[in-house]
């Protein structure tokens, strides 16, 4: 796997012309704002239910942490069985009626955990919302890459990105303050179920908006001028033709690749940290109170939840522009997934709230930095349709993380008595996944004839 930008994708982009710099304004304006609103709620409806179980739920529900865990994870049973015909139909009917079925289907699922009586309806309604979901992630990566060239890549998918840490900044505190006006303004429907309405609703909203906003490809792009989009769907195109003369990966072909299914694993490292983090922090933090004798209100947890966060946003920012500044990809997955290993599990044996936290915060910043330039890594070497099948393949097999790490880390927390063992795992797996990033650095790239071969 090279870590350097190709030439020959390097040479299709002007880069420093007065028309590449206004047509990717253009484009950077347009759409990202856009996504990362998207992602914002996606992953925020997601994860809300870190807040919501600390928040009352868990009590309501009768929950022990490992039926908590498992609540947290049957998200993912429903999306990684749909994940690459959902992306398989994003690239054949267009990201802008594709993205808006998603969008709506998920709001009205996650608006409906509101009602649910028992823990065995939240997890069917778990279930329903990974189905309704399946595709929006990896169809978003494929979508990124009809728009920007390679050379601007990780940005983009950095900005994307960005609303995992802000939904985390932003949602956290918002998500405890929806659970104590609930509480406050209704007698007999709990703050977290007003919760998953008010948040579900966005969704549904944006899915609307998408038929009419989203553009599918430049060459559609009437916001652009005729130059402008001439300019960009011939770059993208060039780089398109580029990739699939050199590595021609039918749908088949790309599902069966030894390092797509590496790279799977490389993200499913990355992603186990990120959600034993999301779902497990706020427990972590309310579990100060006995382990420091310190007292948290609700929304208290949901601000300190938030602080990771925002620099796990700057992270992410600076270090995949960095990333596309210099061109290299591989050390730039591997370093923060090392880092991030070995600070998770360090940070449940400190004497304090700050300095956990501070461990904590080093952890999340090396998740965040990890994630964007994870990306650019597969896109070096699939195209078109097997594009969408192996980006969704990735993706779906590295999400099955999010179903493992709660599961695992509640079943460790109810078994030890403490998060610590559930902390060591995830410190393990980030740490495995760097190896083997860099393990893929020193492979032999993918044979150009073989690849050809169906």
């Amino acid at each position: 796997m090279s870590s350097e930008v190709s030439p020959s994708a390097a040479g299709q982009s002007p880069s420093g012309t007065v028309l590449e710099k206004r047509t990717m304004r253009k484009v950077l304006i347009r759409l990202i704002p856009f996504i990362i609103a998207m992602y914002f709620i996606n992953y925020l409806d997601r994860t809300n239910l870190g807040i919501a179980g600390p928040g009352g739920m868990n009590e309501d529900l009768a929950m022990n942490a490992t039926q908590y865990g498992f609540a947290a994870g049957v998200f993912f049973f429903g999306y990684l069985i749909l994940e690459v015909p959902s992306n398989l139909a994003l690239h054949r009917f267009g990201a802008r009626i594709w993205l808006a079925r998603i969008l709506i289907s998920w709001g009205i699922i996650a608006a409906a955990m509101a009602f649910v009586p028992n823990h065995g309806w939240l997890y069917v309604l778990r279930f329903l919302l990974g189905i309704a979901e399946a595709g929006f992630f990896p169809g978003v990566i494929l979508y990124l890459t009809y728009w920007f060239p390679t050379t601007m890549r990780a940005r983009a998918t950095a900005l994307f990105m960005l609303a995992i840490p802000l939904s985390s900044v932003v949602g956290s505190p918002l998500s405890s303050w929806l659970i104590s006006s609930g509480n406050a303004m209704f007698d007999s429907f709990a703050g977290w179920r007003f919760m998953f309405i008010i948040e579900g609703v966005p969704a549904v909203l944006l899915g609307i908006m998408c038929i009419v906003y989203l553009t599918d490809r430049p060459r559609d792009a009437k916001w652009l001028t005729v130059e402008e989009r001439n300019w960009l769907q011939a770059t993208m195109d060039a780089e398109e033709k580029d990739k699939e003369q050199t590595f021609h990966y039918p749908v088949r072909r790309s599902l069966l690749q030894p390092r797509v299914w590496a790279l799977s694993f490389v993200y499913f490292g990355m992603v186990y940290g990120l959600y034993a983090m999301s779902f497990f922090l706020p427990t972590i933090i309310s579990g100060f109170q006995a382990t420091f004798g310190v007292e948290y209100s609700i929304v208290e947890i949901g601000l300190i939840t938030a602080i990771p966060y925002i620099f796990g946003a700057l992270a992410m920012y600076f270090w995949s522009r960095h990333g596309d500044r210099s061109g290299e990809r591989v050390w730039h997955v591997a370093l923060p997934l090392f880092i991030g290993g070995v600070t998770i599990p360090i940070a449940l044996y400190l004497s304090s709230p700050f300095t956990t936290m501070i461990a904590v915060t080093i952890t999340c910043m090396a998740i965040c930095a990890a994630l964007p330039t994870f990306w650019p890594l597969p896109q070096t070497f699939l195209a078109g349709a097997g594009a969408a099948a192996g980006l969704a393949l990735i993706n779906s097999l590295g999400n099955s993380a999010g179903f493992f790490a709660p599961y695992i880390t509640g079943w460790l927390a109810d078994l030890t008595g403490t998060q610590n063992a559930g902390m060591w795992v995830v410190g393990a797996a980030m740490v495995t996944a760097g190896i083997v990033t860099l393990i893929l650095k020193a492979a032999p790239a993918p044979d150009s004839l073989e690849a050809k071969l169906k």
